[in-house]
């Protein structure tokens, strides 16, 4: 497992953490993916309801579900974790920031791709939801409660319900106000 990278992310992306120590104790939306890694494994080995089991026993310690199919990336950070909710075909890009209320969810029952994909530098505000097969690109900002049900080119900005495109750049967590423009 690559927890110091993942310690590293944390810290670089969350100016309230003040140790490595802290992060490793206290931070649940690193324990969901610690976790996540471990039921993914077990998903890929053709172990489904041990994984399962874990990931619905994670949840209810950390208030993060996590689908042990889902794929997600390196040095992501779920920040405060409460709430966020990551489907069976999603795929997370690595270096993603996600705060405490999203879903990537799906919008259909049938089988197949049907959750997104994040790019990887990805930040998605507290509250934002990114719904059906889309791909959020790399670099983009979804901003808090966002609604995303369409496709979002790399570098966007995405704001409202339904999210509409307000401007490109990159994703700076530390400058971006993840509440402009709603």
């Amino acid at each position: 497992m690559r927890l110091r990278e993942d310690v590293r992310a944390v810290q670089a992306r969350d100016p309230a953490a003040r140790s490595g120590l802290e992060i490793v104790l206290a931070y649940s939306g690193m324990h969901a993916l610690w976790a996540h890694r471990a039921s993914h494994t077990l998903w890929r080995a053709g172990l489904r309801l041990p994984a399962r089991l874990l990931s619905q026993l994670v949840r209810s310690l950390t208030g993060v579900e996590i689908h042990p199919a889902a794929r997600i990336g390196r040095r992501v950070v779920i920040d405060h974790g409460m709430g966020v909710v990551i489907g069976a075909t999603a795929v997370v890009g690595d270096d993603v920031l996600i705060y405490h209320g999203v879903t990537l969810g799906g919008r259909t029952l049938r089988t197949g791709k049907r959750h997104p994909t994040i790019g990887d530098r990805v930040v998605i505000g507290a509250g934002a939801k990114v719904i059906g097969p889309v791909t959020v690109g790399a670099d983009t900002r979804v901003g808090a409660n966002a609604v995303v049900t369409r496709d979002a080119a790399p570098g966007s900005t995405l704001v409202g319900v339904p999210a509409r495109q307000i401007g490109t750049g990159p994703a700076v967590p530390v400058e971006l106000d993840l509440g402009a423009g709603i």
